[in-house]
């Protein structure tokens, strides 16, 4: 047999191998990728006790209609399996405008739940824009709607206004923000109306 041949053998059996072990693997994987606890926060040996898999330096996408949504980047991500939920640690999340604009999420913990792809953040939570930053203890993201929500307590600067507001929501396709309760603030005569 000449070595061309013997090396066509070999990249055939290679090929085989992987597309004989790669289902295997990710079959594994996904059966494992199905609940944490309903809270952030909790009590972290027996969300571990019931973990199925961990994995540090983790990095998931959302994407929809082939238009990659938002990239989350973590320190360490637990998969279990009843909730459908992975917890995880000290994470960093970019969001894509249709602008072609980034909101940058910041949280020391966070849910994201795997069917729905929706995200729970809290502990120093910070969202960022080029225009405005946003502060508070705890965010919800709605994936489907593309709404954040929060009813912590917030403030939101800019450039031109300093606000607060006991609870707010943000609609990313209406570019809107709704504060509820308690709102206070200053905004500087430069700021368009």
């Amino acid at each position: 047999m000449s070595d061309k041949k013997r090396g066509k053998t070999k990249l055939k059996l290679f090929l085989l191998a992987i597309m004989v072990t790669a289902p295997v693997v990710i079959a594994v994987i996904f059966a494992d990728y199905r609940s944490i606890p309903d809270k952030v926060g909790e009590n972290v040996t027996s969300s571990q006790d019931s973990a199925n898999i961990s994995v540090t330096n983790v990095r998931q996408t959302a994407a929809r209609d082939g238009i990659t949504e938002w990239n989350l980047d973590a320190d360490s991500v637990r998969y279990a399996n009843e909730k459908k939920q992975a917890l995880f640690e000290n994470l960093s999340v970019i969001f894509f405008l249709k602008n072609r604009e980034k909101l940058r999420l910041k949280a020391d913990q966070g849910i994201l739940k795997t069917d729905s792809n929706d995200i729970e953040v809290s502990g120093n939570v910070l969202l960022t824009h080029e225009n405005y930053r946003l502060e508070t203890e705890t965010l919800h993201y709605d994936h489907n709607r593309r709404v954040f929500s929060s009813e912590s307590p917030v403030r939101i600067r800019g450039n031109a206004f300093d606000l607060e507001a006991d609870a707010v929501s943000f609609d990313l396709n209406a570019g809107k923000a709704f504060f509820k309760g308690n709102v206070k603030g200053v905004a500087s005569e430069n700021i368009p109306l």
